[in-house]
């Protein structure tokens, strides 16, 4: 995959980062943090609700960044193009009907992307923000969305660990 393959040239450049494992890159719509266990059946509702709403669609990636700039990164991501609007639609659905449980409403845009590494000390990366930019145009493919998926995550020093907790198809 053309992602993996850029992924992999930049790591020489960006040796403080942990990255994300290919098999479990996504999109986070929503960012629920530490959520009671008892909450859950909620949420889980809740989502299948959003699912119910949206068709699945296309989701093109296209160029690499970081947040909160590519000079002093904490987040490498690739961008979404094609299906970006469809994506945000679905992100809005979803914070929506947990903002009906009690969760906060998002007070960012959403901004479409794919979490490819973090960085574990964040500081100035020259070679690091060279890299990105020549790849800011750069297409990596597509994916179908067809599912919301309600994860898990462990924070290590490894990287994330993500455990599936429920799924839910589109449409």
């Amino acid at each position: 995959m053309a992602l993996a393959r850029e992924v992999g040239r930049l790591q020489p450049v960006a040796s403080n980062v942990a990255w994300v494992g290919a098999d479990h890159l996504h999109v986070t719509l929503k960012f629920l943090g530490a959520t009671d266990e008892d909450r859950l059946p909620a949420v889980r509702e809740a989502l299948a609700r959003a699912a119910g709403t949206a068709s699945a669609f296309t989701l093109a990636l296209r160029g690499l960044g970081a947040f909160p700039t590519p000079s002093r990164p904490r987040v490498i991501w690739a961008g979404a193009a094609e299906g970006a609007g469809a994506l945000a639609a679905l992100a809005g659905t979803v914070d929506r009907e947990l903002v009906a449980l009690g969760v906060p409403p998002e007070t960012r845009p959403f901004a479409s992307h794919v979490t490819l590494g973090r960085v574990r000390e964040p500081r100035r990366a020259p070679r690091l923000a060279e890299a990105l930019a020549t790849a800011s145009e750069r297409v990596f493919g597509t994916v179908t969305v067809d599912r919301l998926t309600l994860m898990r995550s462990d924070l290590s020093p490894r990287g994330a660990r993500y455990t599936e907790l429920a799924g839910f198809a589109l449409g």
